[in-house]
């Protein structure tokens, strides 16, 4: 029998090449200096779509930032041409959040919404209160080839107290910078709450307090296939930011959200019982050491159970070592640890940062995610256990 090569044993042993990995947006390609904040949905047709910010001067997160995306039919080995889904002028859109309605009876082909920011000044400066985010969403029934005309959310899913920018905006909690996400929003698939469609998102309250104590996760959901909005509980752990949640039962969400405090590198885990509404417990996760950085999770039911993916930069010093985690018992453990990206011994600096995930078929998994102190954005695939 014929010796098998490194290489080839590698591929064996986990499933993907380097070979496999497909750049999906490049710094500098098709009139954008920077691209990131990554996030990806599959849709009933079987194509996936993948979101980024396209940062037209500068890698900063404010400024001329536009929302495009890049459509691939064979399961992520090629990808289209670029597209601009949401652009706001010379100002910032971001957070792009897609999702799937694959249960509207009005669209029985599906409907793909995403719902995204936009903002008039830097983060640091609507912490203050010198400026807005607000909260929009668009829909697409032709697999993103056409859009809605953009809605305005923000009264339902934020609590902004800016009345010089719109006269309903007199909210006592003074939510004042807000973020989807970022990745993609879920809908629930089973149970009570079949047909939900779920946004994860942060927020700020009031002045800013020191190491980012004025940050909170939340959540804004709809049950009538986004007509309507309700903002769901916030995760009373000061610090919460970057957000993200998974269907791990009929009734059960699973929440992960990033530190922002830095004061424990690890991912804080909150559970729900009611959909998402209001959370039973919250901790952090030793389990799920963390840079203070995004995190990606998802789920899908296999026999009857829900299986929970987890990824992210598995590191306290920098954003590196990007992994991937499975688990059949709603995140209490994992069985399956797998080392998406990993930067060399001699490269220093944010290797891999953020990611988001989508299920290719029952074997395999997508991971779209910033590479290489975020000069791309990328796909592998992974197989599963």
């Amino acid at each position: 029998m014929r010796k098998l090569g490194i290489t080839a044993a590698l591929v064996l042993l986990f499933g993907i090449s380097r070979a496999q990995e497909v750049n999906v947006f490049v710094a500098g390609e098709d009139g954008y200096k920077s691209y990131r904040i990554p996030a990806i949905v599959k849709d009933k047709t079987g194509q996936l779509i993948a979101f980024a910010e396209g940062r037209v001067d500068h890698a900063g997160d404010f400024g001329n930032v536009d929302i495009v995306y890049k459509v691939s039919r064979d399961n992520g080995k090629t990808w289209g041409l670029l597209h601009v889904a949401v652009d706001n002028d010379n100002l910032q859109v971001g957070n792009p959040a897609p999702v799937v309605d694959l249960l509207d009876p009005a669209y029985p082909k599906g409907r793909l919404l995403l719902f995204y920011n936009t903002g008039n000044n830097h983060e640091g400066e609507v912490r203050k209160g010198n400026g807005i985010r607000e909260c929009w969403s668009i829909s697409s029934t032709d697999g993103g080839k056409t859009w809605s005309d953009p809605k305005n959310i923000t009264l339902e899913t934020h609590r902004p107290n800016q009345p010089a920018v719109n006269a309903s905006y007199t909210f006592k909690q003074d939510w004042r910078t807000y973020a989807n996400t970022p990745g993609h929003a879920l809908q629930f698939d089973s149970g009570k709450y079949k047909g939900r469609i779920y946004i994860p998102a942060n927020h700020s309250e009031g002045d800013p307090k020191e190491n980012g104590r004025d940050y909170f996760a939340h959540s804004y959901y709809s049950d009538d296939h986004g007509k309507t909005f309700q903002i769901g509980a916030s995760v009373k752990f000061e610090g919460s930011n970057e957000t993200m949640a998974a269907q791990i039962s009929e009734t059960g969400l699973y929440m992960n959200s990033r530190n922002q405090q830095g004061n424990v590198r690890e991912r804080i885990v909150s559970y729900s019982n009611d959909g998402g509404v209001t959370w039973d417990t919250t901790y952090y996760d030793k389990n799920l050491p963390d840079p203070v950085n995004q995190g990606s999770v998802l789920s899908w039911q296999r026999k009857g159970e829900y299986v929970l993916a987890v990824c992210n930069a598995a590191t306290t010093d920098r954003r590196d070592n990007l992994t991937l985690r499975l688990s059949k018992d709603q995140g209490k453990t994992w069985y399956f640890n797998h080392v998406v990206s990993k930067a060399p011994a001699d490269v220093k600096g944010d290797y891999t940062a953020y990611s988001d995930l989508v299920l290719l078929n029952k074997n395999r998994i997508g991971v779209l995610f910033e590479k290489e102190n975020y000069r791309k954005i990328v796909f592998v695939p992974v197989q599963l256990k």
